[in-house]
Order: structure tokens, then C-alpha cells, then sequence
């Protein structure tokens, strides 16, 4: 069947809403009503295939999920909920293509909705991580300090010269040098005062205990800012410079950096 002849049996089958148009990979694009969290619009895409039909959104979710992270990669969280949502919608996930194979035509209407569904799932994890904004982005700096080989410990529970006790969020080895790293991750301006509060408390107790020398080491404080999302100001990173270096997730280099360097003391 040729390009015209398709686009005209897909669009006889579908509502006014979506329209139909050829494309150069030798398929027809359908742009659905659906639209992705920035406003985007999601488009289908129906191409012949074997005998029948494949209706795909060739990678369009997955790559826009990529987009909104830091290093472009998704997180394997991300990755299990994926493969939930395929074999919910009964699609499959295939180097992060949306597929769905029609055997008829007349199943393509159907098809184009499923895969539309599927889409919008994968778009709105968006959502879900950003409501949990401080454990995804825990799990990407577990993720990213495991690719550098970079031995942590999550979640690392040590005393200050109080003697309250601290949750660091990471606690690093590498080439010789320790430090103590903390996570400050939030999607709203509102929890931006608390948050940094608490991690300059605990950076300045835990300065103290290391004059003390209850440490056989001295370990580096990092204070390493999620700005993925807009809600620091210069004077929240000018108040944590002053007990501890900083860091910046949109700049995993120079995280990087931090910590293989010696403390200077």
C-alpha cells in the first residue's frame, strides 16, 4: 500500500483530532490531542512491517524522559517502571521504542491509542521522580559514583563533636581521600531555608569533631546542590562554602574532581 493510500486508511479510522501525514522513513506520522508535561505534542508513527503493521513512537518518550536528566541517562527505577508500563499496555520496549504490531489495519486505530498511552506513562515518571526529586537524584549519584568505580557508602551515620548524630548521604574512598558528601535536592523554593540550614548545622558539627580528632582520618565535607531544578540562590551556596566545598549535579566533572582531591589542611 502506498504512503497516500495508508494515511487515508489510518485516518478513516481515527478521530477528528489526530491528523495524518507521510514521512520520509516510509510510514505515516499521526499526531495525536496527547501532549508531553512541557507541551509538546506526541506523535505515532504506523509503518508497514512483515505483513502488517508497526505503530511506534520511535524513542520520542524515552528521549524526552532523557532530556529532563542530568547526564541524559535514565535511572534503573526508571528503567523497571518502563518495562511495567509495557507489559501493562501489552507494547514492547525495544532500545526505548514504543512498539505495538498490528497483523491487520483495522487494528491500527486501536494501536495508535495504546501506544499514545504509553507514551504519556513514560512522559509523566517525570512527575513521579520530581515529586520525589532528593531519592531519584540520590539514586543517580549512587548510580554515576558506581560507573566512576568510586567506593561509597549511602546513607552514612557518623557523630559530630555534639554528639547528634549525622545522616551523610554519601560517604566516598577514593585514591586515598574521604569525604563526606551531602545531598541538597528539592522542587520547591519553600524547603530551600531548612534544607540548607540542616546541612550547614551538620557540616559545622561534624568541622568540629574533626579538630577533635575523633576521626583517625579527615574526611572532605561536600555539600553537592541538585540544580536541576531553579530554587538556589547565590546566598545558599555562599552559606555552605564557608564550612564545606562545593558542588554542583550539572557539573559531575567537577563533583568528580572534589573528591579525588586531597583536603587541604
Amino acid at each position: 500500500m502506498n504512503l497516500l493510500n495508508l494515511c487515508d486508511a489510518v485516518r478513516q479510522g481515527m478521530p477528528a483530532l489526530y491528523e495524518c501525514s507521510s514521512v520520509p522513513v516510509g510510514g505515516v506520522r499521526i499526531r495525536t490531542p496527547f501532549l508531553y508535561p512541557d507541551g509538546g505534542v506526541v506523535d505515532v508513527f504506523v509503518v508497514e512491517a512483515n505483513h502488517g503493521y508497526v505503530v511506534t513512537d520511535f524513542s520520542d518518550a524515552v528521549g524526552w524522559l532523557r532530556m529532563q536528566t542530568v547526564r541524559g541517562e535514565l535511572s534503573s527505577r526508571q528503567r523497571i517502571l518502563i518495562n511495567d508500563i509495557g507489559q501493562t499496555l501489552d507494547t514492547e520496549f525495544k532500545k526505548g521504542e514504543v512498539i505495538y504490531r498490528c497483523n491487520d489495519l483495522s487494528e491500527v486505530s486501536e494501536a495508535v491509542q495504546i501506544v499514545g498511552q504509553a507514551v504519556l506513562r513514560v512522559a509523566d515518571l517525570w512527575f513521579l521522580f520530581r515529586h520525589s526529586v532528593s531519592e531519584s537524584v540520590s539514586d543517580e549519584v549512587e548510580e554515576w559514583l558506581q560507573e566512576r568505580e568510586i567506593a561509597s557508602e549511602r546513607n552514612y551515620k557518623v557523630r559530630g563533636r555534639s554528639t547528634r548524630e549525622w545522616n551523610v548521604h554519601f560517604k566516598t574512598l577514593v585514591l586515598g581521600n574521604t569525604s563526606f558528601v551531602f545531598l541538597l535536592s528539592t522542587a520547591t523554593r519553600g524547603a530551600v531555608h531548612r534544607i540548607t540550614d540542616q546541612v550547614f548545622t551538620g557540616c559545622s558539627d561534624l568541622t568540629n569533631s574533626q579538630n577533635a580528632t575523633i576521626y583517625t582520618y579527615t574526611p572532605k565535607l561536600v555539600s553537592l546542590f541538585d540544580d536541576t531544578v531553579d530554587v538556589w540562590r547565590k546566598e545558599d551556596f555562599d552559606l555552605l562554602e564557608n564550612v564545606s566545598e562545593i558542588a554542583r549535579w550539572s557539573s559531575p566533572d567537577e563533583f568528580e574532581h572534589i573528591l579525588k582531591t586531597p583536603l587541604s589542611i
